[in-house]
């Protein structure tokens, strides 16, 4: 009856697609193609692997979480006998190992470099998703995994008159392969956040001037730069797996044990003794997380939090107007800042402190930019001004769903998703740390998540079946991890936590605030429970005669 018909797709032809060659898209293609044995790509902008770590290579680049944390733990053998050589791994040793890992297994021959696919749409008459890369090359896949970061969608607003400048416009996370020199220039760090504060600590000592464009000032603590602790490498070499358990049931992995202690519950010297220890130490998620329970719950103990950096602000910082500048007056419910010696640098005679809140950035000039009214002449900007976190990247590629439902459309007042990992009416369309994924460190949190969804793509491949989400447990998640963020300090403080920090961006919540422990607990509960929320479904006889025709095209192509 069908002999005679032919699939006349000339593209390439897979089980799996990834969007993403970065940290979750590269563990994800090793899963799909060594693992479950399916034939899968990755596709990347970039020339490399690496995702933000390919293309953030500004000064003072680093993780801020414990290297011990930022790391696979698939790989055993690369698990246990890694050398980082810091305690937090700068960009470049970040890069060299994933650049290993890849190597090692293989996975740069199934990745599509320099490549950007600017749409990716659900053919429902196949049941396959159709990409479309931005140089007009078409491939279908069975299934598509977007891995597209957390923090890679950069942001960087335009001031007017930017064509006159005569110096050089850099953007952070866009920085050149071949870096500028900056020696004895005179340069502007537009942003304060965590790059912002990264690159200023960095150049402040070789540049000539330093004019830090500050709009909202920072709570920072110091990060504790040194050599890779030794007891941590001596414990990942003798018990790996029990190291990889151990951080993942902790509440955000970032390699320690939150406190469940009140701030309030001890008595105020205990209080400042501990304080004073975490910012010895060093790490800011350890000075949020590790001292006390209710630092980002209640106001009174955000209090205390922030009369001690405060009272450190004023102690190191000579010019008590300077320090006035650099003091917040809102609460510690940021992404945790730290860096060595940051409110040191400004007390170094080359470093001055714009309030561009009070007096904005206007425009540019020939010789540099007009803030508040008033020139300062540069050779060189820096933009540091973030990201357009958790859903930017997801919304730059047109992907449509059944019904020509676009994700730019579900997510228009803010995004939906079920578990963080798919979205109701996106057949057969997985995320890695997508939103309302747990707020932790990433790495081994993407392993886990990749694992997961590989089980249920499993269980679909047995039976023939297609993977989608029923729009009530999506909404009964969003309503969950709504209703946790609504309990912090988070919700009511402006940051990309939020989404406040893009014009226009809807301000809602994006994450699971119940810690990882419980996150997996829910989703193995959500497992047993025959996939709860999760809707495996068989194709149409239509469907299926589609899908048949089009496997044979695949088998021609093989």
């Amino acid at each position: 009856m069908f002999g005679n018909r032919k699939d006349h797709f000339e593209g390439a032809d897979l089980d799996v697609a990834i969007i993403g060659a970065g940290v979750g898209g590269l563990y994800a293609l090793y899963k799909m193609r060594e693992q479950l044995n399916l034939n899968a790509q990755a596709f990347d902008m970039a020339s490399g692997v690496g995702g933000t770590w390919f293309w953030n290579r500004y000064p003072g680049c680093r993780v801020d979480t414990e290297s011990t944390v930022y790391t696979y733990s698939f790989d055993l053998d690369m698990f246990q006998n890694w050398e980082w050589s810091e305690r937090y791994a700068r960009q470049s040793e970040v890069l060299a190992y994933l650049n290993a890992v890849a190597d090692k297994h293989d996975l740069k021959r199934s990745i599509n470099f320099n490549t950007k696919i600017e749409q990716a749409r659900w053919d429902e008459s196949i049941n396959r998703w159709i990409l479309t890369s931005s140089d007009g090359k078409i491939t279908r896949a069975r299934y598509l995994i977007e891995a597209v970061g957390l923090l890679s969608s950069s942001y960087a607003p335009e001031f007017a008159d930017q064509d006159k400048f005569k110096g050089q416009i850099l953007v952070a996370s866009k920085w050149p392969e071949i870096s500028p020199k900056l020696a004895g220039k005179r340069v502007a760090v537009v942003g304060t956040g965590s790059t912002g504060i990264q690159v200023i600590t960095a150049i402040a000592s070789e540049v000539g001037e330093l004019h830090v464009l500050q709009r909202t000032p920072q709570w920072v603590v110091p990060l504790g730069i040194g050599p890779f602790p030794q007891k941590a490498r001596d414990r990942i070499k003798l018990d790996p797996l029990g190291y990889r358990n151990w951080a993942l049931n902790t509440g955000a992995v970032f390699g320690f044990v939150e406190s469940t202690t009140p701030a309030l519950a001890v008595s105020d010297e205990e209080r400042k003794d501990c304080y004073e220890r975490a910012w010895q130490k060093g790490n800011g998620f350890s000075f949020m997380m590790e001292t006390f329970a209710d630092i980002t719950v209640t106001a009174a103990a955000n209090k205390t939090a922030t009369d001690f950096i405060k009272s450190k602000i004023d102690d190191v910082v000579l010019d008590p107007k300077v320090a006035e500048m650099l003091t917040p007056t809102d609460y510690y419910a940021r992404r945790p800042l730290a860096a060595d010696g940051y409110y040191e640098t400004f007390n170094q005679p080359n470093v001055t402190l714009h309030n561009v809140k009070e007096n904005p950035i206007e425009r540019y000039t020939e010789k540099g930019l007009i803030v508040g009214g008033k020139e300062i002449e540069l050779d060189v900007v820096i933009l540091a001004t973030g990201f357009d976190a958790m859903t930017g990247n997801y919304l730059k590629i047109d992907t449509i769903g059944r019904g020509d439902m676009k994700l730019r459309d579900v997510w228009k007042d803010g995004p939906r998703s079920y578990c963080g990992m798919t979205v109701a009416g996106f057949p057969n369309f997985f995320m890695v740390f997508g939103p309302f994924s747990p707020f932790t460190s990433q790495p081994l949190v993407h392993e886990w998540q990749v694992d997961y969804f590989s089980d249920l793509i499993r269980a679909a491949e047995t039976k023939n079946l297609i993977v989608d989400t029923a729009d009530e447990a999506q909404d009964a998640w969003v309503k969950i991890c709504q209703e946790g963020l609504a309990g912090t300090l988070f919700q009511v403080t402006d940051s990309w936590i939020n989404g406040a920090n893009i014009p226009g961006k809807p301000r809602t919540s994006m994450w699971y605030m119940g810690g990882m422990a419980n996150y997996m607990v829910e989703l193995n509960d959500i497992q047993k429970d025959n996939y709860r929320g999760f809707v495996l479904s068989p194709p149409t006889l239509k469907q299926a005669m589609a899908e048949t025709l089009a496997h044979d095209g695949e088998r021609k192509l093989a």
